[in-house]
């Protein structure tokens, strides 16, 4: 049993960089935006330039079908640009479910006695990695509850556990985490144990609200969390992933917010996030939402999707399999740029079994329900039908291509074409080692359409060291 992190005062910075009220009146003022001005700010966005906040405001408050509908448009246009066609997916790994936090929507609340409360030991852990692998899985997000047994001391340790895995020819090449915030010297301890992007969901960035639904705990501390990617920062891990859960307050709300975390990192750090996520709230065993005032509809949520897309242009998106297949499906079009497949979110829900078929459901262990229950096999499928690249890529964490790094590479455009040909390699060492008959043949097909991009020496250099991989060489790229 690893020791609470302990915190000093002073890691906190002395004023709060998100004003609610700030937001609130950003809000008031965007909704007298015109369709003039709704157009200036598609143009500016197409453009590759960041949004200011007022801009997103003026976006978000557009209730016009047709404006939407070219905003919607315009965002897809831009994602097209920036991303190509590539998808990364990855796979969650939740590794227990203890927890000190009260908090209303979580169905690993310490106060609701219908979760079957379980910590996987490291063998446990390497059963389940061992499951990953088999089916192909080169990235994961591990997650857990928030308690002192889940400190520094465990990630650092759960990571190396995790990256001394080897099933075949498969390796888990990065390790995201989604834990509670840490003191410096914890993100220290993660840092130099391989963490790749390190997580930590806000939940709702309204002080007032954060604090109904986080009713005792660490967590209900709002500017301890807040001010977790300072501290993160300051630690030298650079590489950091915002989120919020959507359902809790008003969604326009909620988007200013992660644009104004975003300023924050970017005009005190130089380093914006690497994802935002925003899952919508779902039921779990002992907890309802039902009759929710902050509900977000579909219609909604898919358009809130496409704004950030124009308001952060270079930051990768993520959604995961809480969404139906349906609306997972749409919303690529218009921002998502990671997904997972194949997905269990019970504590020690995976099983030896690459098709995932016949395991016993791991009732109470889940920290809310899942909506798109498809294999990885499936996902990869319908992502080829639709013609999206899967991507298993990991190139740019282990070159270093980080942070202020990622950022170099990033906003000239250089790190499509790095990402390209590494979403290309990555595929076919999943069709080479994991893929249904159907899958490897589609997969080809779309790696044989994707080449005809290339042109000249660089061309070359991918189709060799493609011709490597179907030859038995793992781990290759640019």
């Amino acid at each position: 049993m690893y020791n609470p992190q302990q915190y000093n005062i002073e890691d906190i910075p002395e004023k709060p960089f998100v004003d609610c009220d700030e937001i609130e009146s950003f809000l008031l003022r965007g909704k007298n935006g015109s369709f003039e001005q709704v157009r200036s700010v598609i143009c500016k966005a197409l453009n590759r330039e960041r949004l200011s906040l007022y801009e997103t405001s003026v976006l978000v408050n557009v209730t016009d079908k047709n404006l939407r509908e070219e905003i919607k448009e315009a965002a897809g246009e831009l994602k097209k640009k920036i991303y190509g066609n590539r998808i990364v997916l990855f796979a969650p790994l939740y590794t227990g479910n203890y927890c000190i936090n009260e908090c209303s929507y979580c169905g690993f609340s310490c106060k609701n006695q219908r979760v079957d409360r379980t910590s996987l030991t490291f063998d446990e852990i390497k059963e389940q990695v061992t499951a990953l692998e088999s089916c192909g899985h080169k990235r994961v997000v591990v997650s857990m509850g928030e308690h002192p047994c889940y400190g520094s001391g465990y990630i650092a340790d759960l990571l190396k556990t995790i990256y001394s895995v080897k099933e075949g020819k498969g390796a888990i090449r990065r390790i995201n985490v989604n834990a509670a915030p840490l003191d410096v010297e914890g993100f220290r301890k993660v840092k130099d144990a391989g963490v790749g992007t390190y997580q930590i969901f806000q939940e709702t960035y309204n002080k007032k609200r954060y604090r109904e639904v986080h009713r005792s705990g660490k967590k209900r501390d709002y500017e301890w969390r807040l001010t977790a990617f300072d501290r993160a920062l300051k630690a030298g891990l650079d590489d950091v992933g915002l989120g919020v859960l959507l359902g809790l307050y008003d969604w326009r709300y909620e988007v200013l917010g992660l644009i104004r975390h975003v300023n924050h990192l970017e005009s005190t750090y130089n380093v914006g996030p690497h994802t935002i996520s925003f899952p919508r709230l779902k039921s779990a065993l002992g907890v309802n939402f039902e009759n929710n005032e902050y509900d977000v509809s579909d219609e909604d949520f898919v358009f809130l999707v496409a704004v950030l897309r124009l308001a952060v242009p270079y930051t990768g998106m993520i959604l995961t399999a809480r969404e139906p297949a349906a609306i997972r499906d749409m919303v690529l079009r218009y921002g998502v740029s990671q997904i997972d497949g194949g997905s269990k979110i019970g504590v020690g829900g995976y099983s030896s079994s690459c098709s995932y078929m016949g395991i016993e459901k791991k009732h109470g262990r889940e920290q809310f329900a899942l909506n798109d229950m498809r294999s990885l096999d499936e996902v990869i499928h319908e992502l080829i039908k639709n013609g999206y690249l899967p991507s298993f890529c990991t190139a740019c964490y282990r070159l270093g291509r980080t942070g202020e790094h990622f950022m170099e590479f990033s906003v000239p455009g250089f790190i499509k074409r790095f990402c390209f040909s590494n979403a290309i390699l990555t595929f076919a060492e999943y069709l080479e080692d994991y893929a249904s008959v159907l899958v490897k043949q589609k997969g080809y097909n779309l790696i044989d359409k994707n080449l005809r991009q290339y042109r000249g020496k660089e061309g070359e250099k991918v189709i060799t060291l493609l011709n490597r991989i179907r030859n038995g060489e793992r781990d290759l790229f640019l």
